[in-house]
């Protein structure tokens, strides 16, 4: 473990994660659980961590998303609305298809298929 206090809990992106393991890597060892986190993060397709910040602005602006819904869906890159039903499946609020519709839309601005 690297630390033995907890300064701050929040949800971080997926594609900042490794691009701080990245870092970190170039200066220190990685341990085992650093190692496949990097490893499991490089395997996925992801935005660039300027997109994903802009991906999540928008689902909690023009959607009203919490931010953690909005970090897990940058995370999944859901496909299709079935996709997007199952992040929600336990959310306290509930939202609409049209919603569903548009954040799909928002994620597709900014995907490229490799």
């Amino acid at each position: 473990m690297i630390g033995k206090n907890i300064i701050k809990k929040e949800e971080v992106p997926g594609v900042i994660v490794k691009e701080t393991l990245e870092e970190f890597s170039q200066d220190y060892e990685l341990n085992y659980e650093q190692n496949v986190t990097l490893n499991h993060l490089a395997r996925f397709p992801k935005f660039s961590a300027e997109d994903a910040e802009k991906i999540i602005d928008e689902l909690e602006t023009k959607i009203g998303l919490r931010h953690k819904v909005a970090v897990h869906i940058v995370d999944l890159i859901p496909q299709d609305l079935s996709d997007l039903r199952l992040i929600f499946a336990k959310e306290p609020t509930q939202v609409s298809k049209e919603e569903m519709e548009q954040i799909l839309e928002i994620l597709d601005q900014y995907f490229v298929e490799e």
